[in-house]
């Protein structure tokens, strides 16, 4: 049995006035995701809870089995576990965003797609203001993303988990005060965060962008922040042998601690210009290894669209992933023997608020002892009005591989 899972992240939303009263889903032409949802079942699941932020360290977690409520213990130490940096006991990893700060508001949380080469410089500034400092130490990521990690050496850390933080891309245009940290060590991180002003304002990088009519990066943001969490090994928690092909490093950490193979892409950029066919043709490639089993294919393509709050983006990303990624790997699947394919996103991103929102994802699932329910269409209408639910989104994982009726 091959088993696959397509995540357009962030896909799920609301009815849009622009599209007639239709959601991106229902608006964009997806023979594809519509042909599993006639083939097998559609379904809705809530994948973050209500007392958890929404993002894809909380709905990715719960989409893939495991329940965040036990689980999650912050967004920064999965992307530390994507670069290969290990946490050890007492340690803390911290995002730090590159940001644009104007007048006060959160003019942008990328810095305009700040450039990798260019911010590797920053975070070389950030790290000689520091050199005195034991505990700290930046490292750099792709573009904005980057991360802070607090060594403990064996002391006591100053954070625990009722320390609170703001993901900065769920303030964009918002005045930037009432969204500092806050809790054990809050003081801390905002003493970096303004620290980060001096340092990237005299920088030679900063400079080099602002005479190319480019957007500067004013300062870090610190969130997300978090210690290694202890989760069990895919492969023992469910019996299959995983691989995950992403283009954020949130996903790959993840895939790393649960064991996954993590494959890169070329041309996979985690942004609307990503190369969708390259990714359908590695999950393919992926499939016919004999060390795979399952494969986890992510897109942040509509997640992105609606953080820009472009509907023709998504609707014409969400296209992109029907044609050149879930049908190519449906076909194969049906091609090879028994299979199954899921289609479900982590969490809804609301091109109305450009951000991510709590709330039900709708999926689609059919292969191999799957029933079709005759359902027409994959979206969130037709998963609203489906018996088939999960609350806990934990619950959809092993209920896909495991199938009921089987």
């Amino acid at each position: 049995m091959k088993f696959a899972l397509v995540i357009p992240d962030g896909v799920a939303d609301e009815p849009q006035a622009g599209l007639g009263g239709r959601t991106p889903l229902q608006a964009a032409r997806i023979p594809h995701m519509d042909a599993v949802a006639s083939e097998g079942q559609v379904g809705r699941t809530n994948n973050v809870p209500l007392s958890l932020p929404s993002g894809s360290d909380v709905g990715t977690m719960s989409l893939f089995g495991y329940s965040p409520l036990q689980f999650h213990t912050g967004r920064a130490p999965l992307e530390a576990a994507a670069q290969g940096i290990e946490l050890q006991a007492g340690d803390w990893a911290v995002r730090c965003n590159l940001v644009t700060i104007a007048d006060g508001r959160m003019a942008s949380f990328t810095a305009g797609q700040y450039p990798s080469e260019l911010a590797a410089e920053l975070l070389q500034e950030l790290q000689k203001s520091r050199c005195g400092d034991a505990h700290w130490k930046y490292f750099t990521g792709v573009s904005y993303r980057n991360l802070l990690i607090y060594r403990a050496r064996g002391g006591e850390a100053p954070f625990s988990r009722s320390t609170q933080t703001t993901p900065p891309h769920d303030i964009t245009g918002q005045r930037v005060e009432g969204y500092l940290p806050t809790g054990p060590g809050a003081e801390l991180l905002r003493e970096l965060m303004e620290e980060s002003r001096g340092v990237l304002g005299a920088a030679e990088a900063n400079r080099q962008r602002l005479s190319a009519g480019a957007p500067a990066a004013t300062q870090t943001w610190l969130w997300g922040l978090g210690q290694r969490p202890a989760l069990q090994p895919f492969a023992q928690r469910f019996g299959v042998r995983g691989a995950v092909i992403t283009a954020v490093d949130l996903l790959r950490g993840i895939g790393r601690l649960l064991g996954w193979q993590v494959l890169e892409v070329p041309g996979a950029t985690g942004y609307l210009d990503t190369d969708y066919a390259a990714k359908g043709r590695a999950a393919i490639a992926a499939l016919q290894r004999p060390d795979v089993d399952f494969v986890v294919v992510h897109v942040e393509a509509t997640d992105e669209a609606s953080h820009e709050g472009s509907v023709e983006e998504k609707v014409r990303a969400v296209e992109q992933i029907d044609e050149k990624i879930v049908g190519p790997l449906h076909q194969w699947l049906k091609g090879q023997g028994q299979y199954r394919l899921l289609v479900c996103p982590d969490h809804p991103t609301f091109l109305r608020t450009g951000t991510h929102s709590h709330g039900d994802c709708p999926f689609a699932l059919c292969g191999t002892g799957i029933p079709a329910s005759g359902c027409a269409e994959y979206s969130e209408v037709t998963a609203a009005g489906s018996q088939l639910a999960f609350p806990e989104g934990w619950d959809l994982m092993g209920y896909y591989l495991g199938f009921a009726g089987n």
